[in-house]
């Protein structure tokens, strides 16, 4: 009866967390995103991602506190500290997790390529608007292709690193969606090196669950993909390769 009641009387205290971080991500969400854009006729774009930046911060801190979902960087060496160098940045996608974390593990500003029904999120979805990142119709794909690479050129030369999910959405963990090409295609076009970044984000934070299983998630920044005298199938298979055996190792690390 007694281990009963521990039992039941940790679930509480997990269901009351992850209650409450939504409430505060709410919050935070509704804050950040007023002060983005009641700032946008003083402020440039680059100025506006700071604010997003610090909503990133603070999030991870109130899911850490709340729901007990930490998280620790390796492989920070192989992001280039030349402030020159220009990347696309092509990661794993369990779940919500790595869209609120990456403004904050990365140095440079990121321009994510993400679907446009995002857009019509009240608040967050206004906000992205405001940060000028790349928004694409999923269901027409060659008007997503050419929107990718003229809007990722564009933004490219600007010194923003572009981020972009090659699953196209959210993967259980443990599990394998084969790659599409948009970041690869890009990386060639542009003649950009990739950073591939495998995460465990899913075994935590599952997709389109309520509940956070507490612990400690791990994000793997990998060496950095050169494209020089690559075709497009070989960078895809390299990069595959690359976050999808890292995920291997991730998916057993307890």
């Amino acid at each position: 009866m007694n281990s009963d009641f521990k039992v039941k009387n940790l679930k509480t205290i997990r269901w009351m967390g992850c209650l409450l971080f939504y409430v505060f991500l709410f919050a935070n969400v509704t804050l950040c995103a007023s002060a983005i854009l009641l700032s946008i006729p003083f402020t440039s774009a680059s100025s506006r991602y700071s604010i997003g930046r610090f909503w990133s911060k603070t999030t991870l801190i109130a899911l850490s506190k709340l729901c007990g979902v930490r998280f620790q960087v390796i492989g920070l060496e192989n992001i280039p500290k030349d402030p020159n160098v220009s990347l696309i940045v092509l990661g794993k996608h369990q779940s919500a997790w790595e869209t609120i974390a990456y403004p904050s593990i990365f140095p440079r500003q990121l321009c994510f390529v993400f679907k446009r029904e995002l857009l019509l999120l009240p608040f967050f979805g206004w906000a992205l608007a405001a940060t000028n990142m790349i928004h694409i119709n999923r269901g027409d794909r060659e008007k997503a292709r050419a929107i990718v690479a003229s809007q990722g050129k564009k933004q490219l030369s600007e010194g923003k690193w572009i981020a972009i999910f090659p699953e196209g959405t959210r993967t259980a963990f443990g599990t394998f969606k084969p790659y599409r090409r948009g970041g690869v295609r890009l990386a060639v076009a542009t003649q950009t090196n990739i950073l591939p970044v495998a995460q465990n984000s899913g075994r935590f934070w599952p997709r389109n669950s309520f509940l956070k299983e507490p612990g400690l998630i791990t994000v793997s920044v990998l060496p950095v993909i050169s494209v020089d005298s690559k075709s497009e199938d070989e960078l895809q298979s390299t990069l595959e390769l690359s976050i999808e055996s890292e995920m291997c190792r991730l998916e057993n690390v307890t």
